[in-house]
C-alpha cells in the first residue's frame, strides 16, 4: 500500500481495512490479523495497528474477543450504512473535483453513464 504523506497512516490503513468489509474481501464475523500481522501486511507501527483496531471498534467495525482475537462486525446493516456512506463521500469528492475542473454536475453525470470499466 502506497500511503498518503498528506494524511495520517492509521487513517489510512483504517479506510482500507473499511473498504475491504464493505466490498466483501473481508467477511463478517472474519477474524482479523493480530496486531502484529497487521503491522507486517500494511508494513506499520504495532503501535499503529493497535490504534487502527482501536477506532475500528470504536466505530463498531470489529470487536476483539479475550484471548481469540479481533473479529470485524457480523452486523449486516452496520455493513450496509457503511458502504452508502462510503459511497456518499466518493460521490462527493468526484463531485467537488468535477466543479473545480468546471464540469457540470449534468456533464459529469453523462462522463460517468458512458465510461466504461
Amino acid at each position: 500500500m502506497q500511503y498518503d504523506p498528506n494524511s495520517p497512516i492509521w487513517l489510512q490503513v483504517m479506510t482500507a481495512i473499511k473498504t475491504d468489509i464493505v466490498n466483501g474481501k473481508r467477511l463478517p464475523g472474519e477474524k482479523l490479523p493480530g496486531g502484529r500481522d497487521m503491522a507486517l501486511e500494511f508494513g506499520i507501527n504495532p503501535n499503529t495497528a493497535a490504534r487502527v483496531y482501536q477506532e475500528l471498534e470504536k466505530e463498531g467495525l470489529c470487536e476483539t474477543r479475550r484471548g481469540l482475537g479481533t473479529f470485524a462486525t457480523a452486523d449486516a446493516a452496520r455493513i450496509a450504512a457503511l458502504r452508502q456512506e462510503m459511497a456518499r463521500q466518493a460521490a462527493a469528492q468526484f463531485l467537488r473535483n468535477m466543479e473545480r475542473l468546471g464540469i457540470p454536475r449534468q456533464e459529469a453525470a453523462r462522463m460517468i453513464m458512458e465510461e466504461e470499466i
